[in-house]
């Protein structure tokens, strides 16, 4: 079932029939949710993403962001998508009914969200920044803070944004300039600028509520001494109203590749020294509060990724059903030969199945890491397990996805041939759209640093260990399998090279050859996101198989092959289960095969890179 945006079967698979979202429906914590409850909620987010969101993507990156004295304008065909967004409850359907949500388990919002994400990911930007700017409010703030700020947030009538970079300190948060004074009132005094700060301004919402890092005046250097403040753009009266600017000011906006329907904005905060701030949390946590968003915001880069490689592999298939051109390779020969649709040559063929692999692949991945989010609520006592897992995941979720995704945007391109790279068709800017996902809420590369440096060893390798336990059980339970224990076998060759990797560089890190697990971080990160997409994918065509034995019994086929491959097309699950395997092979024999390869390349403890010399570089 595709609606050019997400195949509703294999979300429908996913949450159903790979990771029983029904089985969190019997916890306590998510006990109001049933499988109706579910199937409605998609329906709703379809319509909302077709209907409202998918028409403003074109529109929205023709037309972009403005800025005339000192005002930011966003496209006019926003608005009305957002009103309705808000006001349909899709802010923050996570969140508690107290605070104006539904308490839904994030697995079922995260593939409602899919279809939005698909549809236009620079106009969800701004509600999901502002959701996770009041999650910071909501889990650090005190009282005063949530009553002045949180509920308008949530309720999509004020937003958020999140202020970390700046000219001098992007990567590197702990060089950052931004002054907070102390003030008699307990308030601070907020100086400085920020860049690249997304829907920084806007004309959407009263109000903009800032998140900003700063460093209070005699602290500590580095990101040990930072503070997190919170500034608005207006101040707020006594009775909640919206007041006089905060000598908050907009410098310019960014000209972008791509998401050009967010305003990407520099701020500058205390030009006329009046700019006011209040501290969130306590002092010099900063950049342990701001990680809470941060992660949320990785995770969601993750599904941002996933939402533009979905799309574009769902128009690539159409149009690949309906190109007619040239005439199939084994009638090469016969001048009388009529064209095909190019699906049917297989050059075309090979990248639509790697695109597929890799769609379902990543969609599997971030759904997981959904689902153990929801765990880690609903089992208390498993809480450490979960969480850890969903540590591990994160810098995968944000850079493996993006990566791959940015790999499904071009391969799209080249099943449309020239008419993809031009503007009549949307996918050039998927791609444009998509390249940003690799780079903001830290870049990729940092990414792979966290995983290697932070996230393998966290908890004593426990985590790391907890996710090896899950795709060793995925290989037995394929091996287990006729038709799938071949693959399996691969899967089992990748895992073992895997293990022995990460056992290998977390040595390497301990002696005077540190610099190898850094050099190859990016490396093993791209392995380690193959690896579990290949988990993934062999733990669906697993079910897949289960379930065409028991359709191939109850039709009498399951002795003739000729009865089977007639009954894929007349029926649309044996059609999508016989997807689901063949995607999981091709992965096995196209990816998983190269894994033991490239582990042992790290291995080499190859210094190349490092040790040519600067001037090497160029002549």
């Amino acid at each position: 079932m595709s609606n050019m945006l997400v195949n509703e079967r294999d979300q429908e698979f996913l949450l159903f029939e790979q990771l029983d979202i029904e089985k969190l429906f019997q916890m306590e914590s998510f006990k109001d949710f049933t499988k109706d409850d579910v199937l409605m909620m998609l329906n709703e987010a379809k319509k909302m993403a077709v209907n409202e969101i998918l028409p403003t993507y074109a529109q929205g990156d023709k037309e972009g962001c403005h800025i005339q004295d000192g005002k930011v304008t966003v496209p006019k065909c926003f608005r009305e998508p957002y009103r309705k967004y808000v006001e349909a409850g899709w802010l923050c359907p996570t969140q508690p009914p107290e605070v104006g949500g539904q308490g839904m388990p994030v697995l079922m919002a995260t593939a409602n969200l899919e279809h939005c994400y698909a549809a236009n990911f620079a106009f969800l930007m701004y509600p999901g920044l502002t959701h996770g700017a009041a999650g910071l409010i909501q889990h650090h703030g005190t009282e005063e803070l949530k009553n002045k700020y949180m509920y308008k947030m949530y309720a999509g009538q004020w937003t958020g944004t999140m202020c970390l970079t700046e000219a001098g300190a992007g990567t590197d948060v702990g060089a950052l300039k931004t002054t907070a004074k102390r003030l008699p009132d307990g308030t601070f005094s907020i100086t400085g600028s920020k860049i690249f700060i997304s829907c920084g301004d806007h004309d959407l919402a009263e109000n903009i509520i800032h998140p900003v890092l700063a460093r209070i005046e005699g602290d500590p250097a580095g990101t040990g001494g930072i503070s997190i403040f919170i500034v608005p753009k207006y101040r707020v009266n006594e009775d909640g109203s919206v007041g006089e600017l905060n000598d908050v000011h907009t410098g310019n906006i960014e000209h972008k590749m791509g998401i050009k329907g967010s305003a990407t904005c520099t701020l500058n905060f205390g030009d006329e020294g009046k700019c006011i701030g209040e501290l969130l949390g306590k002092e010099r946590e900063g950049m342990r509060i701001m990680f809470q968003m941060m992660n949320e915001a990785r995770v969601e880069v993750g599904m941002q990724a996933l939402g533009h490689a979905s799309a574009a592999l769902e128009h690539s298939i159409a149009y690949a059903k309906e190109r007619i051109q040239s005439a199939p390779v084994w009638e090469m020969k016969n001048p009388d030969a009529k064209a095909v649709p190019i699906i049917q040559h297989p050059d075309v063929r090979r990248d639509l199945l790697w695109m597929k692999a890799h769609v379902e692949g990543i969609r599997a991945l971030n759904y997981f890491t959904a689902y153990c989010m929801d765990m880690a609520k609903a089992k208390p006592e498993e809480r450490d397990k979960w969480q850890g897992l969903v540590e591990l995941l994160t810098p995968v979720c944000k850079a493996y996805s993006s990566d791959k995704a940015m790999e499904v945007c071009s391969k799209a391109i080249d099943v449309y041939g020239g008419y993809g790279y031009c503007q009549e068709y949307p996918v050039e800017q998927y791609m444009r759209d998509c390249k940003i996902a690799c780079i903001y809420e830290g870049t990729n590369g940092v990414q792979a640093l966290d995983l290697v440096g932070r996230k393998l060893g966290q908890s004593k390798g426990i985590n790391t260990m907890n996710m090896f336990g899950e795709i060793a059980a995925t290989v037995a339970r394929a091996k287990g399998i006729p038709e799938l224990a071949p693959y399996g076998v691969r899967l089992e060759e990748a895992y073992n090279a895997m293990v022995d990797l990460t056992l290998t560089l977390a040595q390497l890190g301990k002696s005077s050859s540190f610099l190898i697990p850094i050099l190859n971080a990016s490396p093993y990160l791209d392995l380690f996101g193959d690896l579990l997409v290949g988990h993934f994918l062999l733990q669906s065509a697993a079910v897949a198989a289960e379930k065409l034995k028991a359709i191939y019994l109850e039709n009498g086929a399951e002795e003739s092959k000729g009865k089977q491959r007639a009954l894929v097309h007349s029926n649309g699950d044996v059609a999508y289960y016989t997807g689901k395997i063949a995607a999981a092979k091709f992965f096995a024999v196209e990816i998983l095969c190269t894994i033991k390869a490239r582990c042992e390349a790290i291995k080499t403890e190859e210094k190349i890179p490092i040790e040519m010399a600067d001037e090497s570089f160029t002549c």
